[in-house]
């Protein structure tokens, strides 16, 4: 992995509104239909740094993620658009942003109706508890069934230390205490044995490529760090330190579901 599409936005669609982010189906200059993540919204450009390294992580897992695109945003697309808080929204945005391929038709997991096996469970849990995503829980699964297949949408949360980090900081060895409220936490009886599946599938150069992805406009001048290329060594630090020690968080996402059995 070396590289994301890129593709232009020639036409907003319609919003999405769900959460604080405001995201927007948008259409491409591919033809293609994308979940627009815009990055003047109020979580700013980290979130969309989540979106982009956790979710291509899960692919590189082999995980079921739609394709993650680079979408440039040019701001005049605003004038066709009558709510005054998109066009603040597209105005604060232009430029590099992200988008998902869009599943058209595709329905909210619901764990009442369908439980993934074993292996699938767990492997989403480990890849969560990796990439230290607060936000898949039982209020808000962020998956997707499309095609009687599950899928993974929105990490933006992820990385949540990213708001207020330092370069030497030691989240990568944190076990990740939130995992207990991991909707999928139940049935995932295999956390042991995927381990080291999921982590002979993240080869750290391949990590260390994607890291190189993040765009500079989306890299603040962050005051715990001397400058960009320092903040892109702290995410390849972190990946490569938490993969190496990853019976920490597996650990404890065992405990977690022994307690809540």
């Amino acid at each position: 992995m070396s590289s994301l599409r890129t593709v232009t936005a020639s036409r907003y669609v319609t919003p999405l509104r769900e959460g604080g982010s405001l995201p927007a189906i948008v259409e491409a200059d591919d033809d293609g239909l994308y979940v627009l993540k815009f990055r003047g919204a109020g979580q700013g450009p980290k979130a969309l740094i989540a979106e982009l390294l956790a979710g291509e992580i899960g692919r590189l897992a082999g995980l079921p993620v739609p394709e993650i695109v680079f979408v440039e945003l040019p701001p005049d697309l605003a004038r066709t658009e009558p709510d005054a808080e998109i066009q603040s929204l597209i105005g604060a945005s232009g430029g590099l942003n992200i988008g998902l391929d869009y599943l058209p038709g595709s329905l909210t997991f619901d764990p009442l109706v369908f439980q993934p096996d074993a292996k699938l469970a767990s492997s989403i849990v480990w890849f969560d508890a990796f990439v230290c995503n607060v936000d898949r829980t039982a209020r808000n699964v962020n998956m997707l069934m499309w095609h009687r297949r599950l899928w993974l949408i929105d990490h933006g949360a992820a990385l949540y230390f990213q708001h207020a980090w330092k370069q030497g900081d030691e989240h990568a060895l944190t076990p990740f205490s939130l995992i207990k409220d991991h909707v999928l936490l139940k049935s995932a009886g295999l956390l042991s044995e995927v381990d080291a599946e999921m982590a002979a599938r993240l080869d750290i150069e391949t990590i260390a490529a994607l890291v190189r992805l993040i765009p500079d406009a989306w890299l603040a001048d962050d005051p715990g760090f001397g400058g960009k290329s320092a903040q892109r060594e702290a995410y390849w630090n972190f990946f490569k330190t938490r993969l190496a020690s990853s019976g920490i968080f597996v650990q404890e996402a065992i405990h977690a579901r022994t307690a809540h059995l």
